[in-house]
């Protein structure tokens, strides 16, 4: 089970170069010039501010306050290195092309730079270092299974009882961990997941009554109610600018 491709997937990840004013990704070394601590700054820039110790600064854009899993993320992540060599190797490549000025760097970099953040994200999960919210329950093992069902499939007409079967739980424990632990119910999860991905389809110029279709709203005048309930536009407006 893969608990981060299709938030990949569904939402770009970019990661590319950037004065260190406006990055909100850095590496930082340690007196020998070693990788010590990576930051990243979810909700602002770097406020670093010993240059000589900055291997590499980056800005990473992944669609913002519109994907859950940033919005779940606190404001800042400091990711020690200390006991993590493969990582560090990943961060002297980074820092190599950043200061080589080789052709393709920039690509290189933007390739590597995904990899450094997945890498952190999945520290974030194993050390259980999450606030409420998506990653959080992500970092469940139990309920890490039922959000990537539904990541995976949601046009599929859940309910609490299948979700909480995938999750190995009783129904009232899978609903109280769920809320506990993510912030909201499973229903009310999974209603967000798929308005957030209608929103992207409709904004690609999806067919309403498709976009309906494939996240299993019964008719396109439900799909209507619910979407500018969230957006405050009718999805029909927002297609149409």
């Amino acid at each position: 089970m893969d608990r981060l491709t299709t938030l990949i997937e569904k939402f770009h990840l970019s990661v590319q170069p950037a004065p260190e004013g406006e990055a909100n990704l850095i590496a930082i070394c340690n007196g020998d010039g070693l990788p010590r601590e990576v930051r990243f700054f979810t909700r602002g820039v770097s406020d670093w501010a010993d240059l000589d110790r900055l291997m590499f600064a980056a800005r990473v854009d992944w669609a913002g306050p519109s994907n859950p899993l940033m919005a779940a993320l606190p404001d800042r992540i400091d990711y020690d290195l200390a006991d993590k060599g493969d990582t560090q190797t990943l961060v002297q490549l980074m820092y190599a092309e950043a200061k080589g000025g080789r052709c393709g760097a920039q690509s290189v970099l933007s390739r590597l730079g995904e990899a450094l953040m997945v890498r952190l994200l999945r520290d974030q999960m194993r050390e259980g270092r999450t606030e409420v919210g998506l990653l959080a329950g992500l970092a469940d093992s139990r309920l890490s299974r039922a959000i990537v069902a539904m990541h995976d499939h949601p046009g599929k007409l859940w309910s609490n009882a299948d979700l909480a079967e995938i999750a190995g739980l009783s129904l009232s424990r899978f609903s109280e961990l769920f809320s506990e632990l993510v912030g909201e119910t499973p229903m009310g999860y999974l209603r967000r997941w798929r308005l957030i991905l209608a929103h992207q389809d409709v904004r690609k110029g999806d067919r309403i009554d498709a976009v309906a279709r494939r996240y299993a709203y019964a008719s396109p005048e439900s799909f209507t109610r619910a979407f500018r309930k969230t957006y405050g536009v009718a999805p029909s407006s927002y297609r149409a600018a």
